[in-house]
C-alpha cells in the first residue's frame, strides 16, 4: 500500500472524510512555503497537494495563477520543489504528498529523472491535469510502474463513454472537479456533486476527493457527507495572498493565517456536529 492508500484506509476506520489541501511550492518564497508545508499536517491536512509552479496554469483561476507567478518570480524550480519534499520527509513519514500541476516542467526535467527524483524525495503521487488518458505511456504508466500513484480528474462533463478511460490507470484516489471551469471561480452544487459521485462510484472502488470551488467550512462539511475527501486550494492560496505586504512579501501573519484557516476547515471534518450547527 502507498501512503495515499494507507491514509484513506485510516480515514475510513475513523469514519470521516479527509482534508486535502493545496499550496503552491515556493509561494511567496522558499522559506515561508516550506514552513507552511511542514505545518499543514499539525493544522489538520490529511493529504497535501503541492503545486508545481508553471507559467501557464490553464486550468487554474486567478488566485492559483498568481501563486505560480509569485513562486516563479522568487526563483522556484522543480529541483527546489523536490528539495522541499525531502525536507518535509525528515519530520513526517506518513502524510501523503501529491505533486499537482502541468506536464511541461516534468517533460523538460525530463520524465525518467523526474520520476526517480520524486520517489527519492518522498513524493507519493501525481496529478497532471493536461496529460489525457490517450497519452498514458508518456508519464502515467512509467509513474505507476515506479510506485507513484497517478490521480486522474473526473469532471461534470465526463460522460459514461469517457469515464472508463479516465479511471483505467487511476490510483490512490479520484479527483472529482465539482464545477465546470477553472479553479476557485464558482461554488459547487452539492446535489449535482452527489449525483455525479454516485455515477463514478458505480465504476470504481477508489476513494473520491471533491475539489474546485470549495472555500468554506460549511462546504467542507457538506461535501464530507458524500465523498471520501474534500480538496481546498484557492481559499488557502487567497488567504496567503491576503497576508502579504504591499511588495508581495511574506509577513508575520502569512504562515499563521494559512495554517489557521486549514485548522478551521479541518475542524469541520473532525467535529461534524459543530459544522452542522454552522449550516443550520
Amino acid at each position: 500500500m502507498t501512503r495515499i492508500d494507507r491514509k484513506f484506509a485510516e480515514l475510513k476506520r475513523e469514519g470521516r472524510a479527509g482534508l486535502v489541501t493545496f499550496v503552491t511550492a515556493g509561494d511567496p518564497d522558499y522559506e515561508t512555503s516550506l514552513k507552511i508545508l511542514k505545518g499543514l499536517p499539525a493544522a489538520g491536512a490529511d493529504v497535501i497537494e503541492f503545486g508545481m509552479p508553471f507559467s501557464d496554469p490553464m486550468a487554474d483561476g486567478p488566485a492559483i495563477q498568481m501563486s505560480s507567478q509569485r513562486a516563479l518570480k522568487g526563483g522556484q524550480t522543480m529541483v527546489k520543489t523536490l528539495a522541499m519534499v525531502r525536507s518535509f520527509r525528515e519530520q513526517d513519514q506518513t502524510t501523503p504528498i501529491v505533486l499537482m500541476g502541468y506536464y511541461n516542467p516534468i517533460y523538460v526535467y525530463p520524465v525518467d529523472r523526474f520520476i526517480l527524483d520524486a520517489i527519492k524525495a518522498g513524493v507519493d503521487g501525481l496529478i497532471v491535469v493536461d496529460v489525457p488518458p490517450e497519452e498514458d505511456e508518456e508519464l502515467c504508466v512509467p509513474a505507476l510502474k515506479a510506485g507513484l500513484n497517478f490521480v486522474r480528474l473526473a469532471t461534470p462533463t465526463t460522460d459514461a463513454k469517457r469515464l472508463p478511460a479516465v479511471l483505467a490507470n487511476t490510483s490512490g484516489f479520484v479527483y472529482y472537479v465539482s464545477i465546470a471551469g477553472i479553479t476557485g471561480t464558482a461554488a459547487p452544487d452539492i446535489g449535482d456533486v452527489k449525483a455525479h459521485l454516485g455515477r463514478i462510484k458505480a465504476h470504481t472502488a477508489l476513494p473520491i476527493a471533491v475539489g474546485f470551488g470549495v472555500k468554506t467550512a460549511e462546504q467542507v462539511s457538506a461535501i464530507a457527507e458524500i465523498a471520501e475527501g474534500v480538496v481546498v486550494g484557492s481559499a488557502i492560496v487567497t488567504a496567503l495572498a491576503d497576508s502579504l505586504d504591499q511588495a508581495g512579501k511574506a509577513t508575520a501573519a502569512t504562515s499563521s493565517g494559512v495554517l489557521g484557516l486549514v485548522g478551521r476547515l479541518a475542524s469541520a471534518l473532525r467535529h461534524p456536529a459543530e459544522a452542522a450547527a454552522l449550516r443550520a
